[in-house]
């Protein structure tokens, strides 16, 4: 009697139907029985050749995605590179699909297109702008949509290719799935029991190292490195699927309950317009101070000196990180647009994943008001995608280090003096009222033991380690040099004719490392997401400054999120803005801090989980509707609330 699969075998190699039965007889199931019935063989064989499709898939993505074979070669073969890892990942999906389908191949049917279209997709991006494909772009299909005609227009013949193209691969397709149903040999429940017992787990396991926020130290192992910074580099090392993967959880921005054109409409604005206040015309400099914080908060370290003096008279407040150790164009985003992290996914960055048209901004603010508006950082522009930000968010100029002169560095890094000279010089040559944005670098870690030649504060602390003394040591100094930037910087204000704002906050806690633990000022080395306010406050707090050369430092500010900062700097100015005064004015009435896992009121009192609760406060529902409506949505708010946008808006001639 002859076994079944071989009669199964026989009717696809003696009975052809199409030519997909003719390729798959040559190099599938024909090859398998001539190896024998053996389940064992024949698993092994389709296990082999299932991995030879996903290396196939990984090489083609990789292709396809960077548009040529240029290190493609490299990042499948290196042993410091993840490519191999990604071939295996593939071929997990493969079995997995294989299992369930109960088809040995037929999988690749499915999953190949939806791996290889994003990536496609990828290289055909980047023929237009300088960034890949992320899962986000899917949020900004009308931007895309509106694109069209203008890549159309560039290359006619190119488009018209891919539509046909596009049709015939559509029309392709379906008829490859509806022929090669019967094609595909058979898997017994044998077969798909130990494929789905392989591929599970494993695929499990894998997704738990996804989380680019979180450590792994097998990921690590793996030489998978998330560069959620620094997103062509992302894509370079770990490759199209692997960079893609990393940037999903980012990418689910669904719109708030009630979204709609009547809700936002119905959001109250100023009774008085805003130009009914002139503003003084102030010259206005806001320098994010890299890692800037107080190192005497630590109670169980001496300090031979106040590291920071200056900011001490001259403190405002604190501003309240939403990060911390590191992603500091998370707060940047918050402090120049009102916007806050709170309402977007955990994990994502908006400099990377959000804004791909024009956003308003504080600098979009102040140029309707005719004023310069310029952004420096005595670093590389790609840096977290600033140069393409910084065009979104409205700055006429961004000063980094490809067009700064030399700076003098304290270690590495461009010193804060020399990045303070520079703005100086920038203002002495600017004839009209500027607004200025700086972030500074000097503050930056690792604190290694010989960043500076001499350090002028020696500390008392033993309870810390040799290591974590000189670590501190070091990062006082780079205090106490960024203190007396500020001091130079006022200084040169207070000679001015015209009135000079300067505003400086940290973006986030020092990675101090043991630091914190040794000291017993925190109880791990990095700063908790959810506790109480008292212990928020404390590992998450820097200190701000809001300043005027003419009207000195504004006090009591308290403990205030990022996005509330433009409040400030706009009132003091002496404008009145439907957003930056009217919506996060009447915020910051009700709430000094708007944490994703934390509000805080005005009184002190905290609520934890809010966006969990069911019961937001009106208030805060408003707010974040208006932000998705700039952001994601339709745009109903922005005539209203930014009137400064509606030129930025309109297509050019």
């Amino acid at each position: 009697m002859i076994p079944a699969h071989d009669l199964e075998f026989d009717v696809v190699q003696t009975s052809p139907k199409s030519l997909v039965a003719n390729i798959f007889t040559a190099f599938g199931a024909g090859r398998e029985r001539e190896l024998g019935g053996s389940s064992l063989v024949q698993f092994l064989v389709q296990a082999a050749n299932t991995a030879l499709i996903a290396a196939a898939i990984v090489l083609l993505s990789e292709v396809l995605a960077r548009g040529s074979m240029v290190d493609v070669v490299e990042y499948v073969t290196s042993t410091s590179r993840p490519g191999l890892v990604a071939i295996g990942i593939v071929f997990l999906i493969l079995a997995f699909a294989d299992a369930i389908i109960g088809k040995a191949y037929q999988s690749t049917l499915l999953v190949g297109p939806l791996l290889l279209l994003p990536a496609f997709f990828s290289g055909q991006k980047q023929l237009f702008l300088s960034d890949p494909l992320f899962p986000s772009d899917l949020l900004f299909g009308r931007q895309i949509m509106q694109l069209m005609p203008a890549m159309v227009a560039a290359e006619p013949l190119k488009a018209i290719g891919l539509a046909v193209g596009g049709i015939v691969f559509i029309l392709g397709f379906i008829t490859l799935l509806w022929k090669s149903r019967k094609v595909f040999p058979r898997i017994n429940l044998a077969g798909r029991g130990v494929r789905l017992a392989i591929s599970f787990p494993l695929l499990a396991g894998f997704v738990t190292l996804m989380d680019p926020m979180a450590f792994s130290a097998f990921r690590d192992r793996l030489n998978i490195v998330p560069m959620m910074w620094d997103q062509n580099e992302n894509y370079r090392h770990n490759g199209f699927l692997l960079a893609f993967a990393f940037n999903v959880p980012m990418a689910n921005v669904a719109a708030p309950d009630g979204y709609s054109n009547v809700a936002v409409t119905d959001i109250q604005t100023d009774l008085l317009p805003a130009s009914f206040f002139s503003g003084r015309q102030a010259d206005v400099i806001v320098v994010m101070s890299e890692s800037l914080w107080d190192p005497t908060r630590m109670k169980s370290v001496g300090f031979s000196a106040d590291p920071m003096p200056t900011i001490r008279v001259s403190q405002s407040g604190n501003v309240f990180s939403p990060e911390f150790g590191g992603m500091t164009a998370n707060v940047e985003f918050e402090a120049l647009t009102g916007f806050s992290n709170a309402f977007l996914p955990y994990g994502s960055i908006p400099y990377q994943q959000y804004i791909r048209r024009p956003v308003p901004s504080l600098a979009t603010f102040f140029e309707s008001k005719g004023y310069v508006t310029q952004a420096f950082h005595p670093f590389q522009g790609w840096f977290w995608n600033r140069n393409n930000v910084y065009q979104s968010l409205g700055f006429q100029q961004f000063h980094s280090e490809e067009n700064m002169p030399a700076m003098d560095k304290r270690g590495i890094f461009a010193s804060d003096e020399a990045l303070t000279r520079y703005i100086i010089k920038q203002a002495d040559n600017t004839e009209k009222p500027f607004f200025f944005f700086a972030v500074t670098l000097q503050g930056h870690g690792p604190y290694e033991r010989n960043r500076y030649v001499k350090n002028t504060i020696e500390i008392d602390a033993p309870a810390l380690s040799d290591a974590s003394a000189s670590a501190l040591a070091t990062y006082a100094q780079g205090v106490k040099e960024s203190d007396q930037s500020l001091k130079a910087l006022m200084d040169w204000a207070k000679k001015r004719r015209r009135e000079t704002i300067i505003v400086l906050f940290g973006d986030h806690l020092p990675p101090l490392n043991e630091v914190y633990t040794e000291s017993g000022y925190m109880a791990n080395v990095v700063a908790t997401r959810k506790a109480s306010v008292t212990t928020m406050k404390r590992e998450h707090e820097t200190p701000l400054v809001v300043w005027s050369s003419k009207r000195g430092g504004q006090k009591d500010i308290g403990s205030v999120s990022p996005s509330q900062l433009p409040y400030y700097i706009v009132r003091m100015a002496g404008y009145r803005h439907p957003y930056y005064t009217g919506m996060l004015g009447r915020v910051s009435e009700r709430y000094s801090v708007i944490d994703r896992h934390l509000l805080i009121g005005r009184n002190n009192k905290a609520q934890a989980d809010w966006a969990l609760s069911g019961r937001i406060d009106p208030l805060i529902r408003d707010y974040r509707l208006l932000q998705h409506d700039v952001m994601f949505g339709e745009g109903y708010g922005l005539e209203r609330f930014f009137p400064e946008q509606a030129n930025r808006l309109q297509p050019s001639s």
